[in-house]
């Protein structure tokens, strides 16, 4: 072994081990915990005869409430201190959520409880796992953020099995419970020795300039970046929280609509390494727009008329789209604003997307109590997608274009 790669060997360390940090962080904050929560709503319409658009409330409120007055506050959090302490707080906040869950029996203790949920996605899901990815790498990025990317795809691909086998043998309340602990088990350990920035040592990362917040405010592609992410998150909120109660109208057994979900998930395991290899071989800007066309796509299928395999080709399509949609956001970001201040950046763009993925959900079900079928609602998270995808036509192919704008 030459002197060099003895030298380089720290690096591919390190960097792994960021990786893997990350993917177990999304693979509970948001495989578990965001794709785990709806599949007790029909728990909560069973028991307590709450309506679908009451049971996907609670997440469009405590996001609307939280995302503006912590969204900033974790950005500016996350590029000073570091993401290592938020990715810990958020597992714990995470489980506090869980806990609550289990216990309530009013609508108090519901809402109150996904306000933790929510705090637990902003301080330890997307956000500080973007950003120290981004601080780690510069070549081969959306490589690195498309395989620890892979953590939601696999946590959701586990969760619906998991769910299903807890609720089975513990009643829902105390399969709540365990699921939180198991949250906090996976994602807090790895965390809990993160390196918040490489040294000089550990990797080498090309120095660029930080382009003041005030600049990025005042760019428009920021908005339509953040328009065009906010119509194709919408959508795919409101397909994932509807899905498992969709499936239950059509008479599918637990286990069936578990199988289904978790094609889903597994597709979008596929997808973010597909997106993040193509996001590294072509312009990210296209390959934003092919997989908001992919989301689009795929919804119309859930309103034909039912023929053989029709779920599965939905589930495929779907879910080759869901996989690359978070995961390239930030990288089309970076690429328009660079990475010093991705995490401000990106906390004013999930604050956006967290609010459209908690309300649209909450909109489909207020249309399904109204008229007792989805086919409005769809029809809506359709035009979302399709507008998302012409907003995101618009933005530029490179920083230089959107700095200079």
């Amino acid at each position: 072994m030459t002197f060099d790669s003895f030298q380089d060997a720290p690096s591919r360390r390190s960097q792994t081990y960021i990786i893997i940090a990350a993917f177990l962080s999304l693979l509970a904050i948001v495989g578990f915990a965001l794709y785990g929560l709806p599949l007790f709503y029909n728990f909560y319409i069973e028991d307590f005869g709450w309506s679908r658009k009451i049971v996907t409330s609670g997440n469009a409120y405590a996001k609307i409430f939280v995302a503006p007055l912590f969204g900033f506050l974790a950005g500016w959090i996350v590029d000073k201190y570091g993401p290592r302490k938020m990715l810990m707080t958020g597992a714990f906040m995470t489980l506090i959520a869980f806990l609550g869950l289990s216990m309530m029996k009013s609508l108090s203790l519901f809402y109150t409880s996904y306000v933790f949920v929510a705090l637990g996605y902003v301080f330890g899901g997307p956000l500080p796992c973007q950003v120290l990815i981004s601080r780690w790498f510069t070549k081969n990025r959306g490589k690195a953020m498309g395989i620890a990317y892979l953590g939601i795809g696999t946590g959701f691909t586990i969760v619906p099995q998991l769910v299903a086998a807890l609720e089975k043998n513990l009643g829902w309340n105390m399969a709540l419970v365990a699921l939180g602990i198991i949250i906090v088990l996976v994602s807090v350990p790895l965390a809990m020795f993160v390196k918040d920035s490489p040294s000089k040592t550990d990797v080498t990362i090309k120095p660029e300039p930080a382009i003041p917040i005030k600049t990025i405010l005042r760019n428009p592609w920021f908005y339509i970046l953040a328009l065009g992410s906010m119509c194709s998150i919408g959508a795919v909120g409101g397909v994932n929280q509807h899905l498992k109660l969709y499936m239950k109208d059509l008479v599918m057994d637990e286990s069936s609509i578990a199988n289904i979900i978790s094609l889903v998930a597994f597709m979008s395991l596929g997808g973010r390494v597909l997106m993040g290899w193509l996001a590294d071989l072509f312009p990210r800007k296209y390959v934003m727009i092919l997989i908001y066309l992919l989301v689009g796509g795929s919804i119309p299928l859930l309103l034909m008329p039912d023929f053989p395999g029709r779920l599965y080709v939905f589930a495929v399509v779907f879910g080759l789209g869901l996989g690359g949609d978070y995961m390239i956001i930030p990288l089309m970001a970076g690429d328009l604003f660079g990475v010093r201040t991705l995490g401000r950046v990106m906390a004013i763009v999930l604050v956006a997307d967290g609010i459209a993925e908690a309300t649209m959900p909450m909109l489909v079900g207020g249309m399904f109590d109204k008229f007792g079928t989805y086919q409005y609602g769809f029809i809506i998270l359709i035009g979302l997608a399709l507008i998302g995808t012409l907003v995101i036509s618009w933005l530029p192919k490179r920083r230089q274009e959107a700095i200079e704008a």
